[in-house]
């Protein structure tokens, strides 16, 4: 499909609104972080320690970039349509069995069954890409994934509320009146748009090595693994820490874990606005060096002495920008390298980013203790950025490279 393909809101046998892509991108990532402040909450309702609750946060990314790797290939056989659609009743009934668990193990099954809505954010990617060649979809794709920042500012404060007034269940069930109206929203909207020819998964595995050979792939999933990884450390060790080291209550801290989800935002709006001109490998290049300066800001303000929230939640915002200049570009330019796989690419390559996500969520949350302090996880989500940026400046030279030889 191409840009002229005309749209029209709640037309299924038209390409769906962009309006129904971003609030696609946006409830995975709602439904990572709406119950965030409760944790420790929770972790005194299921009477077990924090570091068994935090597991929800790592278990959720681990599957849900287990499955990212097979909600691409599914969609490039089946197409787009049908399988948000099923993934979306899935994720209503493990949300209801989040808020029925008698135990943290049974809540913690069920909360892995929730990631199956990574399937919005891996094919409202795979959408764009079937709609839009790579500047363009790298523009669009800035605003699409602005769901995903919004819903992590947005979740945390709603969140707290919610647990301050209700208690920690009261979030699970906005996520099921959420996640209805979506599924309402999806089945009038979203048309199909996935135009390749159905192929099995077998014959799909075969075109992997394709997809593995390229270098641009691999540098572009490892500059967002490792930039969105500082993200995702933050997101396993901040209740921690804002609880523990700062004595924030739910709803403050939902406040000030909302400030690294505005900067993502803001980071989308000028990726949206700015990678069609600039183009994707300088926006990465420019957000790599953004990310530095996030954790880079907190070490030096927390070394000289700064005991206010902000020193930790305030630099995070510049992180949140960092990431959303980086994520849009590098999703567009994988899901590049090989067109006709659009829908593998991003299912591979989500999976690499969450997984890498997830472990290092678990290791926040492992080394974060009242002993340790916080700086355990200023230095990972540090260690993070500058890897990311290095993976960029590798990208830029295998480009560069490639552009001589064609010459």
């Amino acid at each position: 499909m191409t840009e002229e393909t005309p749209r029209r809101f709640l037309d299924r046998t038209t390409p769906p609104n962009i309006v129904t892509l971003i609030m696609l991108s946006a409830i995975p990532a709602l439904s990572m972080t709406l119950f965030l402040p409760s944790l420790p909450n929770m972790t005194e309702y299921f009477d077990t320690e924090y570091r068994v609750m935090q597991l929800s946060v790592a278990t959720y990314l681990f599957v849900n970039a287990v499955l990212q790797v097979i909600v691409g290939p599914i969609s490039d056989y089946f197409g787009r349509r049908i399988v948000v659609q099923w993934s979306i009743v899935l994720f209503l009934v493990a949300t209801f069995g989040c808020m029925l668990s008698p135990t943290v193990e049974i809540f913690l099954v069920f909360r892995m069954c929730q990631a199956v809505i990574v399937s919005g954010m891996v094919l409202s990617r795979s959408i764009v890409r079937d709609m839009y060649e790579l500047e363009k979809s790298a523009s669009v794709m800035g605003y699409v994934t602005m769901g995903m920042a919004v819903a992590p500012m947005l979740g945390p404060m709603i969140g707290g509320t919610l647990d301050d007034a209700f208690g920690w269940k009261a979030s699970f069930s906005l996520l099921l009146i959420i996640g209805m109206t979506l599924l309402v929203i999806c089945y009038f909207d979203q048309g199909e748009t996935y135009a390749g020819k159905p192929s099995s998964l077998r014959v799909q595995v075969r075109q992997y090595p394709e997809l593995f050979g390229s270098r641009r792939f691999w540098g572009y999933c490892l500059i967002s693994s490792f930039s969105s990884g500082a993200f995702f450390a933050y997101l396993g060790g901040s209740p921690f820490v804002g609880t523990n080291h700062y004595g924030l209550t739910a709803s403050t801290l939902g406040f000030y874990f909302g400030m690294a989800a505005f900067g993502y935002m803001l980071g989308n709006f000028l990726s949206g606005r700015f990678s069609q001109s600039v183009g994707v490998n300088r926006m990465v290049l420019i957000g790599t060096v953004v990310t530095i300066l996030g954790p880079l800001g907190t070490v030096i303000a927390v070394a000289s002495g700064v005991s206010h929230p902000i020193g930790f939640f305030g630099f995070a915002t510049i992180l949140g920008i960092g990431n959303g200049l980086v994520v849009p570009n590098t999703m567009a330019g994988m899901l590049s390298v090989r067109p006709q796989l659009a829908g593998t690419a991003s299912g591979i390559g989500g999976a690499i980013i969450i997984g890498i996500g997830a472990g290092l969520s678990a290791l926040a949350g492992a080394t974060l203790t009242d002993e340790s302090g916080p700086f355990p996880l200023f230095l990972i989500m540090l260690a993070c950025t500058v890897i990311g940026f290095l993976c960029a400046i590798y990208v830029l030279w295998v480009e560069s490279r490639s552009t001589a030889r064609s010459r």
